[in-house]
């Protein structure tokens, strides 16, 4: 709550708009105003990391009981997800100014341009105006199925970028509540503990105030994507990539699970002693014949094609050193500042290159150590999605809800758990809601590491009880009970 009535004060509020004025709130954007507004805002997040970590702490130092009373803090867990997530429906946009972006391709393709060659630049108005203008001349990167849910939204609220703005949470939503249900599922049928499943993913402040926040895309597909993955664990396979494709149609980023249901699926027919070449290639067939078919439905649906694929190159205008690419150029660049001057678009630009002929192997070869197993192929796709994150030109803290949605299939120890915690508050800090970021101001920079390096270590410093006794779970069979993490898991 203390977030969203900042948000109006701090957020990415529509340009060359009056409403404020028009009820007598536009006090909160300057002045004094914005300074209470901004204390509403960081100390709700404050009241958020808090939260998290103290429930972190609880989870770990709560071993997993019987399978009645797990279900239980589950569906507690997944309310509390409900309810922290509600507020935010009504904020502001913070950290990003993206989904006027989204609301500018939509009206694209709803007036008749072509949004995979047109930028919004061509179809001046009130979402042209409200959107980061870096993207003003840039076509979508987003699939067919995404920009068709854009179109729909601006041919219902017109070019009001206000009730665009909530209209697209509207449609994003079903995708977080996807991830609210499926994450915990995904951990138990690997045999985790689906509670920290989902303070991992769902629970977390960093995911929470960017995707329902902000809105991102990534609360639509990322539920999507763990979503097809549970369906094919639990053996529902023809649906599992059925979704995963659906998800592809939103962001090309969920394909990169797709390869991973092949041994997903193959495990189990290796159950049922199905083994022969015949059988792994009438897999292969069904995953892309599916996936083949959904996004070719889409695409024909809005009727301009692949053009989506020229709107990925122009993330390279992003750049920060949250990537390896581009943390090594600037190392370059400032190791050979005293002997030769070394401009930063030649190096980033071989850096980047290195990055992604890297990164495509890294993804073959995690693929192909994946195949031993459901849980193996589960991980695999995790690792890939973080090999993802630090390989690709650029990358965004809304980005990781590609890999954390899946996280809980891995085996996360204390250590881990920390690591990732910090981390999330970092990002959380380091980019500002006001769509500014601090990672190039080194004072600032520091500073944000001090609540970060908080967090991490307050829950590094959990003291863990033994293992729980294994429990019982009809609906999973042969599965180990799921406890909390033990420090040899780190």
């Amino acid at each position: 709550m203390l977030v969203t009535l900042g948000s109006f004060g701090v957020g990415d509020i529509p340009r060359a708009q009056t409403w404020l004025q028009d009820a007598d709130m536009a006090w909160v954007t300057y002045g004094h105003g914005k300074s209470l507004s901004a204390l509403l805002f960081w100390g709700g997040v404050a009241v958020l990391v808090t939260a998290w970590v103290v429930l972190g702490r609880r989870i770990l130092t709560t071993p997993a009981g019987p399978t009645s009373s797990l279900g239980d803090d589950v569906r507690r867990l997944r309310w509390a997800a409900a309810g922290w997530s509600a507020p935010l429906l009504l904020a502001v946009p913070v950290y990003s100014r993206d989904v006027y972006a989204y609301l500018a391709q939509g009206a694209l393709l709803r007036d008749g341009f072509n949004p995979y060659a047109d930028g919004p630049a061509t179809n001046p108005g009130p979402l042209l105006d409200s959107m980061a203008q870096v993207w003003a001349t840039t076509t979508a990167p987003y699939g067919p199925l995404f920009m068709t849910i854009t179109r729909w939204v601006t041919e219902l609220t017109g070019d009001d970028p206000i009730s665009g703005v909530l209209a697209m949470r509207a449609v994003m939503l079903p995708g977080w509540a996807l991830a609210i249900w499926a994450v915990p599922r995904l951990a138990t049928a690997l045999g985790r503990d689906p509670r920290i499943a989902l303070w991992l993913a769902v629970l977390n402040p960093m995911l929470l105030v960017h995707l329902v926040g902000g809105p991102h895309v990534e609360m639509l597909m990322a539920g999507m994507l763990v979503t097809g993955v549970t369906l094919a664990v639990l053996r529902h396979h023809i649906w599992g990539v059925v979704v995963l494709a659906l998800a592809v149609a939103v962001k090309i980023t969920a394909g990169i699970a797709l390869p991973f249901v092949l041994w997903i699926w193959w495990a189990h027919d290796r159950e049922r002693g199905r083994v022969g070449p015949r059988a792994v290639a009438g897999l292969v067939a069904a995953i892309v014949g599916i996936s083949l078919a959904i996004f070719g439905v889409f695409t024909v649906v809005v009727g301009h094609g692949l053009g989506w694929l020229t709107g990925l190159g122009y993330a390279d205008r992003i750049i920060n050193w949250l990537t390896l690419p581009t943390a090594i150029a600037h190392l370059v660049t400032l190791v050979a500042t005293p002997f030769v001057a070394l401009p930063l678009p030649g190096v980033l630009a071989t850096a980047r290159f290195v990055g992604a002929v890297v990164l495509a192997v890294t993804l073959v070869v995690v693929w192909w150590r994946s195949r031993g197993g459901v849980t193996s192929a589960v991980v695999g796709i995790a690792v890939a999605m973080a090999a993802v994150l630090l390989l690709e030109p650029s990358t965004l803290p809304w980005y990781y809800s590609w890999a954390l949605v899946v996280a809980g299939a891995a085996s996360i120890g204390r250590r881990g758990l920390a690591l990732i915690a910090g981390a999330c508050v970092y990002l959380l800090l380091v980019f500002q809601p006001d769509d500014s970021i601090l990672l190039y101001e080194p004072v600032d920079a520091l500073l944000c590491l001090v609540p970060a390096l908080a967090a991490g270590i307050w829950l590094w410093r959990t003291q863990i009880p033994p293992r729980a006794d294994p429990v019982d779970d009809p609906s999973v069979a042969a599965t180990p009970a799921p406890s909390a993490p033990t420090e040899a898991a780190s």
